[in-house]
């Protein structure tokens, strides 16, 4: 039963990481581009390291806290990374195509 929740999780992981990375090539701009790195593959990733922690969980290695520490420092990071990013971006006025949302919300630099 074990193979069947690990496959399962290692197939989810894989598809969320290979949509996010075909969305960070075929997106138009910077700031589409943005979302697959930090919301598919960010979810991929998470599923990849939890499908690692049921493994080595039934293999008789007990519960491994590497897994939950790398799922911790991913969560954390990405949205931050991702936020860094847009903020350097807004800064060198990055241009953007018209699809774009959320422009209107973006405070001046001054």
């Amino acid at each position: 039963m074990a193979e069947y929740i690990i496959s399962i999780l290692l197939l989810i992981g894989g598809c969320f990481v290979l949509v996010g990375s075909i969305g960070l090539v075929k997106m138009p701009d910077f700031f589409m581009r943005l979302h697959g790195p930090t919301k598919a593959t960010t979810l991929g990733m998470a599923s990849l390291l939890t499908a690692a922690m049921v493994f080595f969980s039934t293999t008789g290695e007990g519960l491994s806290v590497k897994e939950i520490l790398i799922s911790i420092f991913l969560l954390l990071t990405a949205p931050i990374s991702g936020y860094m990013l847009i903020k350097s971006a807004i800064h060198h006025k990055l241009d953007s195509i018209e699809r774009t949302t959320g422009k209107d919300n973006i405070e001046d630099d001054v």
